[in-house]
């Protein structure tokens, strides 16, 4: 009898079943279509790369959560409503209660990742699916975000952050862009276009690299590291994959499970915090819908439903594939509203080609 372990697997086989594949041709076809239709419309000139690098660094900020918490076999759909509540509580603890912006963001960190723990606690004690708990958290923390913005300020939209952050100094973190110097000698070269009229006449058109978009690598990277090269990288897709087999040597699936949670929670304030010092406010119904695009992005990432098995790269470029079609449509002139259409394309074909690479793995193909 021959040991299933020693079992020759061919190399196309085993490209096929890596969870990056479906993201990397996806990406190319994304970026040959818009060279093609939007190629002359300075889609790709350094102010149309940096409009699509920031969406999908948006995109991929929520995605490498939630790739985690799939992986470790849970989802978790209140992610959209922790992004409006956690930049509410930055705004109204800064501006209307008169804190210290650095204690404000670390605050809302704080209180986000304790509800994140509150969610897999409850996942885990209970046995209720992450689905039904997380559901129920998506409207709990949508009404009370609104509620805390009118009992307080007596309106959704609370501003005055970008004020109250000036000289903080742990909101340079979230807002701002770095590289200044770098991105000026740029325009001098004329490598970066530059302002010909107005108080910025000579200073380049794109600053710099926004933080957002340094979030976002940082965040690709850590996940990828803690997934691919750590023991506890193991632990998250033992527990997602078998939780029963991963107890029985000894992985504490349940904290994992938990951590995972939280992780989630982090990023979403990440999300959130970049958003209020970028825009000087925050408003109630920030971060709608968000939770479906990342679960979009990391199934497009290559990441099964059921968990077990993903990829953060997989899960960025499935971000990076958004951020260029949301913003090539509107280069290409394209009603914004097909942008819709192509979420609900892209998921029915990731889920296919997902459902696909299960059976390969399983053996049932």
């Amino acid at each position: 009898m021959t040991d299933e372990r020693l079992k020759q697997v061919s190399s196309l086989r085993r490209a096929m079943i890596r969870p990056e594949l479906g993201a990397i041709c996806g990406a190319i076809l994304v970026f040959v279509f818009f060279l093609m239709i939007a190629g002359d419309s300075g889609m790709f000139a350094p102010e149309g790369i940096k409009n699509w690098t920031v969406v999908s660094a948006q995109f991929a900020i929520i995605a490498v959560g939630a790739c985690l918490l799939m992986i470790a076999g849970e989802f978790d759909l209140s992610v959209g409503s922790m992004i409006g509540f956690s930049g509410v509580v930055i705004a109204i603890l800064s501006v209307h209660m008169g804190w210290p912006v650095w204690a404000a963001i670390i605050a809302a960190f704080v209180i986000a990742m304790a509800i994140g723990a509150l969610n897999g606690f409850l996942v885990i004690k209970t046995g209720l699916p992450s689905f039904i708990v997380t559901l129920a958290f998506l409207y709990i923390l949508r009404g009370l975000t609104i509620w805390l913005s009118i009992t307080t300020t007596r309106q959704t939209i609370i501003g005055g952050v970008k004020e109250a952050a000036v000289g903080d100094p742990l909101a340079f973190l979230f807002g701002g862009v770095i590289f200044k110097d770098l991105f000026k000698w740029f325009g001098d070269m004329g490598w970066v276009g530059t302002f010909t009229r107005g108080t910025r006449a000579g200073q380049p058109i794109v600053e710099g690299i926004p933080m957002l978009v340094v979030w976002a690598i940082v965040l690709v990277i850590f996940a990828h590291f803690v997934l691919t090269r750590t023991r506890f990288g193991n632990w998250i897709f033992a527990s997602g994959g078998d939780a029963k087999a991963a107890r029985y040597v000894g992985v504490p699936v349940d904290r994992v499970k938990i951590m995972m949670f939280m992780f989630t929670a982090f990023c979403a304030t990440v999300f959130a915090t970049c958003q209020v010092m970028e825009f000087g406010s925050a408003a109630a119904d920030r971060g709608l819908l968000k939770e479906f695009e990342a679960i979009i992005c990391v199934v497009i990432g290559g990441a099964l439903l059921t968990g077990g098995y993903g990829s953060v790269v997989g899960a960025a470029l499935g971000a990076l594939i958004f951020g260029v079609v949301q913003q090539g449509l509107f280069f290409a002139g394209a009603e914004s509203s097909l942008f819709r259409v192509f979420l609900g394309t892209i998921l029915i074909l990731a889920v296919i080609m997902n459902t696909y690479i299960r059976r390969m793995i399983t053996g049932e193909r």
